[in-house]
């Protein structure tokens, strides 16, 4: 890595760091005020950060399935994205301290009260919500950490062994991560209101995080095209793949999510449409089309024109959109469950304040790990195909 790049991953590491770190500051003045609105803040930024590197992780995956070129051009940035996952498996500790603030069944009183929270207690308790939060982190680092481990060591050597074990770990891993990532947004969100349940739910989070993570690689490619060693490998072919697999997850996800939301309103079943009944209660209903209009419209119609695929400047409008919506999907997922009316500016504060403090500790975290390899891996045998791509 030049000393250029290096020099200006350091300053970005730096400025994003103590953002992080004011903003948690602030967060924790607003804990001191008010618990349980810190808790709630809290855990909506957490999940959007960890989302997000969970979603490198699975695309790193797809990868090295697949092989496509789009891949060789982004490694670098989803690989430094699913090592935030020590950093977040730490900044878990917090929501640990929370559970009586944040779930139903954590609260004895409600338990005692409720018939349906007792049968739950065998499975919904907080030794087992904590048991099963360290089993998770430790099969998603593990998965990170040999992704990880032989990407940098195919860079040291020419023996094609390290992509063959990548391949062979990357089969299995697609299916560990959506196995265990479906546990784990039970336990965090689901069991928020734990009456309603919804086999379709996780496979929305699950495609929302991957999306993310392709608008995250696609704004962080165009930043970084022009400087070495990916000034010349990257083209628009690249950016055009990009493109297709944008649209690809926002068709997905869109296929995904009204086909849960036409479930549960056919059947018309108290304990599974009250669930939407609070999404679209007061403000949430502006929220709601906001969604459907960014999270699928927009992008799914610009998405189809070439042009819009190619042109950079373009491209990056449509990626961004896409992230900034999926962060509002975060917080439409998880604040109806305390404020069904929407939410005051007491917990619009806490949120924005988690958010930022999560968010500059892990873009610390990535700008750290981004300065450790180049920019482009080297040695991996399939690396024709992204020449194939330049001519």
């Amino acid at each position: 890595m030049n000393e250029t790049l290096r020099r200006r991953l350091v300053r970005m590491q730096r400025l994003t760091l103590i953002s992080g770190l004011i903003g948690l500051a602030a967060a924790g003045l607003g804990a001191w005020l008010s618990a349980a609105e810190f808790f709630r803040g809290y855990l909506f930024g957490y999940l959007f950060w960890l989302g997000l590197g969970l979603g490198c992780l699975a695309v790193v995956m797809i990868h090295h399935l697949t092989g496509g070129g789009w891949g060789f051009v982004t490694r670098r940035f989803l690989e430094a994205g699913m090592m935030t996952l020590p950093l977040m498996l730490f900044l878990f500790v917090p929501l640990f301290f929370g559970l009586g603030d944040l779930y139903p069944w954590a609260r004895r009183a409600e338990v005692a009260a409720n018939p349906l929270l007792q049968k739950k207690a065998i499975y919904l308790n907080a030794p087992g919500f904590i048991g099963r939060t360290l089993f998770f982190f430790v099969i998603w680092l593990t998965l990170a950490w040999l992704l990880r481990r032989w990407s940098a060591l195919q860079d040291r050597i020419q023996n094609p062994g390290p992509t063959r074990r990548l391949r062979a770990l990357s089969g299995p891993g697609l299916v560990i991560y959506p196995l265990t990532a479906t546990f784990a947004y039970v336990d965090w969100v689901t069991s928020l209101e734990p009456q309603w349940h919804s086999t379709m739910f996780p496979l929305i989070v699950l495609i929302g995080q991957v999306l993310t993570s392709f608008s995250f690689a696609t704004l962080w490619l165009v930043y970084f095209k022009a400087i070495q060693p990916l000034a010349g490998a990257v083209t628009l072919k690249h950016f055009h793949d990009l493109g297709n697999l944008l649209l690809t997850f926002v068709m997905f996800w869109t296929y995904v999510a009204f086909g849960q939301f036409l479930v549960i309103y056919s059947g018309n079943l108290p304990h599974e449409i009250a669930w939407y009944l609070r999404r679209i209660a007061g403000g949430w209903k502006w929220v709601l089309a906001a969604l459907a209009l960014v999270h699928f419209f927009l992008p799914f119609f610009l998405l189809l024109f070439r042009v819009m695929k190619q042109r950079t400047p373009h491209l990056v409008k449509i990626a961004g959109a896409i992230f900034a919506i999926h962060i509002v999907e975060v917080f439409w997922m998880v604040m109806p469950s305390f404020e069904a009316g929407g939410v005051g500016w007491k917990t619009l504060g806490s949120s924005a304040a988690s958010f930022v403090g999560i968010g500059g500790l892990w873009l610390a975290m990535f700008f750290f790990s981004l300065q450790k390899y180049s920019l482009l891996p080297r040695n991996d045998p399939r690396i024709q195909q992204l020449l194939a791509h330049a001519e």
